[in-house]
């Protein structure tokens, strides 16, 4: 799919369960040798440890947030989990929470993070159907 646009993007962050600790330096070792370790290598852009809720959130995910309605309308049980303030319905849920942009920049789609990923790759695969020729999938 990368030859037709599609690029995936990670932003690691540590506002949920204090799950991502590790300094820049760090990030990458810790993939490849410790969470998921056995020499994983992420085949996908990542980029800086920032945050993408509350104050000091990074203006993509203002944007992105801003584009798409929410996944959701509360946090669970958020006692001890969540690291920012304001909470807002608008605000990624947790981990993994994901989003499809168009090849023109505008947000299209948003998946809560506990949907299965055998139905984000059948939603981008029905987007993609739709900005190219069918053929292209088989």
């Amino acid at each position: 799919m990368k030859p037709y646009g599609l690029t995936i993007l990670g932003f690691p962050c540590n506002q949920f369960g204090k799950q991502e600790p590790g300094q820049k330096h760090e990030i990458l070792p810790a993939l490849k040798y410790v969470r998921p370790g056995n020499g994983f290598v992420p085949n996908f852009l990542l980029f800086e440890k920032g945050d993408v809720n509350g104050n000091n959130e990074q203006q993509i995910f203002t944007f992105l947030k801003n584009s798409c309605p929410p996944v959701g309308d509360n946090f669970g049980v958020s006692t001890h989990r969540l690291f920012w303030e304001p909470l807002k319905v608008n605000d990624i849920k947790w981990n993994f929470e994901k989003f499809l942009v168009g090849p023109d920049g505008k947000p299209v789609m948003r998946w809560h993070p506990s949907i299965n990923i055998s139905v984000v790759r059948a939603d981008i695969r029905k987007y993609m159907l739709q900005l190219y020729p069918p053929d292209i999938f088989n």
